[in-house]
């Protein structure tokens, strides 16, 4: 037993590496052991500038130091896990090679005995053995040792790439808000101030923008100084050209309303760039995918059916491609989609909402801290107690508005129920599934197969109809903003105050965003204040534009009373976003048309197997089972006979039913925009499918 302790060492070393992600008390023992062995030596290392711009680059919230420190003995603890395993490796080797001449020429004809002295491995003696297991060892643990080491400081790079994408992609909307906030009069620091404090709103530029804001607030750094720190640190080249132009329009005098206004007009100009070069990659991405994807597999598949029923059987190669190759194939293709497309897409915008958390202080008033009282601690545990089950009471409150707010959330009931009329289906008479010792997975898919489709096409369509009717919600609400915007605007330029222009605009026809106005201003009559009515109205619609402009709005009327130039620019970034939205949308149709046309070809073809070529070689069959010995038992055609057709009608039927579900996906990836849009089209496509076998 001796041989599995190296084995466990490797294992608990393993098991530490796992635990430090998920706990906090064996991650701080990491730290100290790996700041105690290599804490000196990345302070001093050549390269520890570079790693520090890195870092803050991949906005990683430990210091160079302990991240380097960890790095190292990560590289340390995966080198001796590659070592041990190493040796284990080069002795399973040396037992799966260690041939004699006299076996090798026991297993082959006696032509070809003379390669047993060519094939044979000799015996090794203990020198040559611990040779190899030192090689072995070296070799297994240095490459797991760089292999960790590198993937640590690439993990950071890829990070990097990831922020100065979302970065880009939040940076347009982000220029847009300080640009109307300084319409207000309010001061710019206090314009960065609020962003940083809506960084929920804003994404990921607001979020790096707060590091400049920390940098004033925390250390006393003017805001010339700190939008320059920030142009070098961030990893968004956009975010370093607009800090460095900011920077020298601060520094210059200039009119920082004229600079902001011109990099408005250049971001919606860029907006449009942006959409048409997103469409152009689409376009090659429904290319790729039909050639690939849907042409491909039909091809191979194609050929090895008639290679099958002809020659030899092909059952394991097109099970393959069916179960494996096109599920994974499909599902690369959509993360890569999206990790492409996440730049310059519409849709990503944040779904959070705009409240405010306010939690009761724990300074005293003096300054010093104060330790909480027993009470105070057990009505902090109530609090967190009620937070955690307060999804749970809304879901028992009203289950059909929860769901239509979190489609997936019906998955809890149809995925149950779908699995349970699965099973009762499995156990109808004529479906009852072989003993497990007869079991067979084929066999039991066939029974199955029909029940699984039944099932999964009521999920999708369950999923879809409450994914749609909040989708249809929150474009309809965001369709009126740009008139509610405007109508606002409009009423305040006539002297009506804030308040006042609320219940003037409620009286109006705002389409779907009518009932949430209204609402709003029954909260203002029931004495909440404007801002707080507005941000509620936001939070019940969870739409992001909504979020946006009651976010603009209210604080906006921190600044003035005369808030209408700011209510225009967000009402002209309001109508461009839709303008671009709707022009997309357009665009997309024809790549939706496109995966429709391709998988319609692609049952077609599946048919044309299954009604014709199956039955012609069934007929063959029956012809050879029938005629005279001699007759059909020779030539291309000997294999027939033995040849499963009802394996490979089957298989048909799986390859149809998962081509539909991958197809229906990609389709609303490509277009509309993500995998949850083509929940309806797999449902659609999956429908297709099955009707299509049952008739045939």
């Amino acid at each position: 037993m001796l041989w599995v302790v190296p084995l466990a060492v490797a294992a608990v070393l393993c098991l530490v590496v796992v635990l430090d992600t998920v706990d906090k008390r064996i991650r701080l023992a990491v730290t100290r052991v790996a700041l105690a062995l290599f804490g000196d030596y990345v302070v001093t290392a050549d390269d520890a500038d570079r790693r520090q711009q890195q870092m803050r680059a991949a906005h990683i919230g430990v210091t160079h130091r302990v991240y380097a420190a960890r790095t190292l003995l990560y590289s340390g603890i995966f080198g001796v896990v590659g070592s041990l395993l190493g040796i284990y490796l080069a002795a399973g080797l040396v037992s799966a090679l260690s041939l004699t001449s006299e076996g090798i020429r026991a297993s082959l004809p006696s032509t070809l005995g003379f390669l047993g002295n060519l094939a044979a491995v000799p015996s090794l003696d203990i020198g040559e053995l611990f040779v190899l297991l030192l090689f072995a060892s070296a070799t297994v643990g240095t490459l797991l040792a760089a292999g960790s080491y590198y993937a640590r400081w690439f993990y950071l790079d890829q990070l990097a790439v990831a922020r100065a994408s979302a970065i880009e992609a939040t940076l347009p909307r982000t220029v847009a808000f300080v640009y109307a906030l300084s319409r207000s009069g309010m001061s710019f620091p206090q314009i960065l101030q609020t962003l940083v404090d809506n960084r929920q709103v804003y994404g990921a530029s607001a979020t790096e923008i707060g590091v400049a804001v920390r940098d004033m607030d925390t250390f006393g750094t003017d805001v010339i100084t700190a939008l320059q720190r920030l142009g070098r640190r961030t990893p968004s080249d956009g975010l370093e050209e607009f800090s460095e132009n900011l920077a020298s329009v601060l520094s210059s005098g200039r009119s920082l309303s004229d600079f902001l206004h011109a990099q408005y007009e250049r971001y919606q100009e860029e907006a449009q760039a942006q959409q048409e070069q997103y469409l152009e990659l689409l376009a090659t991405f429904a290319e790729v995918y039909v050639t690939v994807l849907v042409a491909g597999p039909l091809f191979f598949i194609t050929i090895l059916i008639v290679i099958g029923l002809v020659l030899q059987d092909t059952l394991t190669f097109i099970r393959f491609i069916s179960y494996l190759g096109i599920p994974l194939a499909s599902a690369a293709f959509i993360v890569y989609i999206d990790s492409m497309a996440n730049a310059t897409r519409l849709h990503g915008d944040s779904r959070l909402s705009p409240r405010q958390s306010f939690t009761r202080s724990s300074f005293a008033a003096d300054g010093g801290v104060r330790s909480a009282t027993a009470s105070e601690r057990l009505n902090r545990r109530v609090l967190a107690t009620y937070d955690r089950l307060r999804p749970v009471k809304r879901w028992l409150d009203d289950p059909m508005e929860m769901v239509l707010r979190h489609p997936l959330w019906s998955l809890t009931v149809t995925a149950p129920v779908g699995l349970a009329y699965v099973a009762l289906q499995a156990d109808l008479p004529g479906r009852t599934l072989p003993p497990l010792e007869r079991f067979d997975l084929y066999k039991a898919l066939d029974l199955i197969d029909d029940p699984l489709v039944h099932a999964t096409i009521l999920v999708l369509i369950v999923f879809s109809l409450a994914y749609e009717a909040r989708k249809r919600r929150l474009r309809a609400m965001e369709m009126a903003i740009p008139d509610f915007l405007d109508r606002l605007a409009s009423v305040n330029e006539a002297g009506l105050t804030v308040v006042q222009s609320v219940k003037r605009v409620s009286e109006s026809d705002l389409g779907a965003l009518t009932p949430e106005v209204r609402r709003a201003w029954r909260d203002i009559q029931w004495g909440a204040d404007a801002e707080r009515a507005l941000l509620r109205m936001a939070h019940r619609t969870s739409s992001p534009t909504v979020i946006r402009a009651a976010t603009l709005i209210t604080n906006a009327m921190r600044a003035t009373d005369d808030i209408a130039p700011v209510l225009r620019i967000a009402a002209d970034e309001a109508q461009s976003s839709r303008r671009l939205r709707r022009e997309r949308r357009n665009e997309m149709v024809t790549y939706l048309l496109v995966i429709y046309i391709s998988f319609f070809v692609f049952i077609g073809i599946i048919a044309a197997l299954t009604v014709s070529f199956l039955p012609a070689i069934e007929a063959t069959q029956s012809v050879s089972t029938g005629a005279p010995s001699g007759i059909v038992s020779g030539g291309v055609f000997s294999g027939i006979g033995d040849v499963d057709t009802d394996a490979y009608r089957l298989l048909l039927y799986h390859t149809a039913v998962i081509q539909a579900v991958c197809s229906g996906l990609i389709a609303g990836q490509l277009g509309e925009g993500t995998v949850s849009d083509g929940a309806k089209h797999a449902a659609i496509l999956l429908t297709i499918a099955h009707v299509s076998f049952l008739l045939m």
